[in-house]
């Protein structure tokens, strides 16, 4: 399938472990692809070479401070952000150059991570769609096991901040509709209704 990129999948993958990127980077793609169905005017390869290699940067930044600055009030314009963003920039084109990609996609890509997380406006749909497909794992039972660690939240307390904020950090009406779908099916499979409190130590 020509939206599978193995050769860029298998070239990212050393930056893929940190910050369980592993496990955000493919549900993100399949998120990118979902919306990219509600909007076909998107340029559909840079949006996918975008999601699928916008967070290689956590891979070389200070490990430690990815948890202890990259989270919380203000996490957003974090210097260990905006460094992941910039190294991000580096191994992308690097990657891409290596692979033979055109000048003019690797630009769009690159651009579009320079910014993915810090940027509060996006400059093109293609821009729009990435953050969205950044933004959705978060409602996955995946998304919600791993942040709560982050975070140190239940999963309810997590299901509950994020659902308040999900429809300000969507950009596109389809993104929306689908944290919509996502934070009802996490909440049933996860019980959130039932599992109010944290469970005690034994």
């Amino acid at each position: 399938m020509a939206d599978d990129y193995p050769d860029v999948w298998t070239a990212a993958l050393p930056y893929m472990r940190a910050r369980k990127n592993d496990v955000h980077v493919p549900l993100a793609f399949d998120f990118a692809l979902q919306l990219l169905e509600h909007h076909p005017e998107a340029e559909r390869e840079v949006v996918l070479l975008a999601i699928l290699l916008h967070d290689c940067g956590w891979a070389v930044v200070d490990q430690e401070a990815i948890f202890t600055e990259g989270f919380g009030p203000n996490m957003m314009e974090s210097d260990v952000r905006r460094a992941h963003e910039l190294e991000g920039v580096r191994i992308a084109t690097g990657i891409l150059d290596t692979l033979g990609y055109p000048a003019a996609v690797r630009d769009a890509v690159v651009a579009i991570i320079d910014g993915h997380d810090t940027r509060r406006e996006p400059r093109s749909i293609e821009d729009e769609l990435v953050k969205d497909a950044d933004a959705l794992w978060r409602f996955t039972p995946a998304g919600v096991a791993v942040a709560c660690d982050w975070f140190g939240e239940t999963p309810r307390a997590y299901c509950d901040r994020t659902e308040l904020e999900s429809g300000d950090r969507m950009n596109t009406q389809a993104a929306r509709d689908i944290a919509r779908r996502e934070q009802a099916r996490t909440r049933r499979l996860l019980r959130t209704a039932e599992l109010v409190d944290p469970v005690a130590a034994p």
